[in-house]
């Protein structure tokens, strides 16, 4: 059986992919170069994997999908890491507890980085000899490991959050742009039947096809995304405060947690943390760090509402080139604010933008074959979709039918949001 989703995969010729696979490989190690050992260790709480961890697992990824049972001969660096580097594939076999990652003080970080070395080793031998098959179950790793990436950077900014030293991952990042977001307008989207969902060759996940049609109400979405400055606006405004604000369960939340402001605010809502350290905040940059449940309180309080997933891809297909946003390529690691000018703006990078569309799967999604089955379609529950990458993500990475999830309490990732209304 292939491996490759209906609408195809991406066949680079064999040169460009070992410079692919290359290039990703070496942006994982970069990362940590600002690190010591000691800050690769560290599980501060169950969401957030150590360094560490993160650099095997990738490299897991590539022994036990495309190395062992692709490359004749293949040898693995040692036989326990199967165990301890698996992160949720049953078929796949056992694995060690998510909560107890930040117990494993080893394998070492230099014994994790021989093992990336090993692994990479072989994937030279046998990316030469891959197929069209072989190929797109490469990329798949690449482009798993780049998720890792941006995991590595919010992971990390969870860490070093903890410690009352406020340590800064680089003290150049996270420096505000200067820009001014600009008043926020409306751009309006007739409705009609319309198509969403990967098409063509390129490569996707599986849980963006099948491409299919939706039917879509006029709407309106927001020119850019809601700031700083909006947001603290509604906490002032006694938002966290106000039950008729929130969903049942963001009530529930926000008592049991203690919420009061975004993650990583100072109780002066002046201040926040950032892997630059601590920081003023930006009033015009993308607000962050925001669950579901404060995106939609938000969204209630300005009167508006979230956009479907399916709102949010039509709208975006008006906003211009997919990695013109501020991605984690620019260094800076925060969001920025961008260029107030017409029409849609930071749709892409900055801030994952929460929708109101569970996570689900597509009209005739087929999940891939065997194990790779569990990446994404045993989540399609209880978790809501976000759109348009971030910060931290890759800008070769993103695109518009990509589909990222979380749990609708969950704001350690770069989250956001951007207002829609109905027509």
């Amino acid at each position: 059986m292939s491996l490759q989703p209906e609408s195809g995969a991406l066949k680079p010729a064999r040169d460009a992919l070992l410079d692919h696979y290359e290039r990703v490989r070496r942006q994982s190690v970069a990362f940590c170069e600002p690190l010591a050992a000691e800050d690769m260790v560290v599980q501060s709480m169950p969401d957030v994997s150590p360094t560490k961890w993160h650099l095997a697992h990738v490299s897991w990824f590539f022994e036990r999908f495309v190395l062992t049972p692709h490359l004749s001969g293949y040898q693995p660096l040692d036989e326990r890491y199967d165990f301890l580097f698996n992160s949720y594939y049953y078929t796949a076999g056992q694995m060690h507890s998510r909560t107890r990652r930040g117990l494993l003080s080893r394998p070492t970080v230099d014994a994790v980085l021989d093992y990336r070395r090993h692994v990479d080793a072989a994937m030279h031998r046998l990316i030469p000899a891959a197929d069209a098959d072989l190929r797109f179950l490469i990329v798949l790793g690449l482009n798993h490991e780049q998720q890792h990436q941006e995991l590595m950077h919010t992971d990390l900014k969870h860490v070093l959050a903890q410690n009352p030293l406020k340590p800064a991952y680089r003290t150049d990042a996270a420096t505000p742009s200067g820009e001014t977001a600009g008043s926020l307008a409306w751009q309006g989207f007739p409705g009609g039947v319309e198509e969403i969902g990967a098409s063509g060759d390129a490569f996707c996940f599986d849980n963006e096809l099948p491409r299919h049609r939706v039917w879509l109400d006029d709407f309106e979405l927001a020119t850019r995304p809601v700031t700083n400055r909006d947001f603290r606006s509604f906490v002032e405004d006694g938002g966290y405060q106000r039950p008729e604000l929130w969903l049942s369960d963001g009530w529930a939340t926000i008592l049991a947690e203690g919420w009061d402001r975004p993650f990583y605010w100072e109780e002066d809502l002046e201040s926040h943390y950032t892997l630059g350290g601590p920081r003023p905040v930006d009033g015009e940059a993308p607000a962050c760090h925001l669950s579901y449940f404060e995106a939609d309180a938000y969204a209630r309080w300005a009167g508006a509402r979230l956009p479907s997933e399916a709102e949010w891809e039509l709208a975006s297909r008006s906003a211009g080139d997919a990695t013109s946003g501020h991605f984690v390529d620019s260094g800076m690691l925060q969001p920025r604010a961008g260029n107030a000018g017409d029409g849609l703006r930071q749709m892409f990078g900055d801030v994952w933008e929460w929708t109101a569309s569970p996570y689900a799967p597509y009209p005739g999604f087929t999940p891939l074959a065997g194990s790779l089955g569990e990446y994404n379609g045993k989540f399609m529950c209880s978790q809501l979709v976000l759109r348009g990458g971030s910060c931290a993500t890759p800008a070769d990475h993103i695109r518009a039918t990509y589909r990222n999830f979380f749990y609708p309490s969950n704001r350690w990732q770069f989250t956001g949001l951007r207002l829609a209304r109905s027509l």
